[in-house]
């Protein structure tokens, strides 16, 4: 039985993979996005997004197809990303923690945005307490982007592990937002401890 099970989950994974190759997303992490956005509806035609860890851009696709032409995704990473042929798509090398990303993204959108998103990761290094404390670093750092750049009811979807810190960081969003939902996406792989905290209607 142990076995049976074991795989199917390695197909299921796989499954996602082939999915991706057929409809040309970047990565198989454009599933886990589909999912949650036609779940909860907080991303729509027209919108304006900021994506905080983009790259390889699968997610970034995902927007490009949910906001249209009439809307803009602001793709943001550490390292460069390969273009994407949407008008609406504008990439920017930027690092997170550094003290002017604030600003610079400020500068850049030139206004409140809809949405912003994150799927920012550390450098895993194996120890899980250090990695899990990294991950809600970058979690804050990606809120105070938020909470900085995001209209009156815009919405905030970021990526976080399981752990200790988890539940503080959790208030600090059920601060700033009216609704908040922790989701785990069918796409996410078996063995992986991440989860989604979505923020919804920011109370600016």
């Amino acid at each position: 039985m142990a076995r049976t099970s074991s795989w199917l989950m390695r197909r299921r994974r796989d499954q996602y993979h082939r999915l991706a190759v057929q409809k040309g997303y970047r990565s198989r992490a454009a599933f886990k996005l589909l999912e949650m956005i036609r779940s909860y509806r907080f991303i729509k035609r027209g919108d304006w997004v900021i994506e905080l860890g983009a790259a390889p851009g699968g997610w970034t696709q995902v927007l490009a197809e949910t906001v249209g032409a009439e809307g803009h995704v602001l793709a943001v990473d550490t390292r460069p990303m390969e273009p994407l042929d949407q008008a609406q798509v504008k990439s920017l090398q930027l690092d997170l923690t550094s003290e002017s990303a604030v600003s610079t993204l400020a500068e850049v959108c030139g206004g409140k945005v809809d949405a912003v998103i994150s799927d920012v990761s550390p450098n895993i290094s194996g120890a899980w307490d250090l990695d899990h404390s990294r991950q809600i670093y970058l979690a804050r750092r990606s809120l105070e982007v938020a909470e900085s750049l995001l209209r009156t009811d815009g919405n905030f979807l970021v990526k976080v592990f399981q752990g200790r810190e988890l539940s503080s960081f959790l208030n600090e969003v059920r601060r700033s937002f009216r609704g908040l939902r922790i989701i785990r996406p069918r796409a996410t792989r078996v063995s992986s401890a991440e989860l989604y905290v979505l923020g919804l209607g920011f109370l600016e």
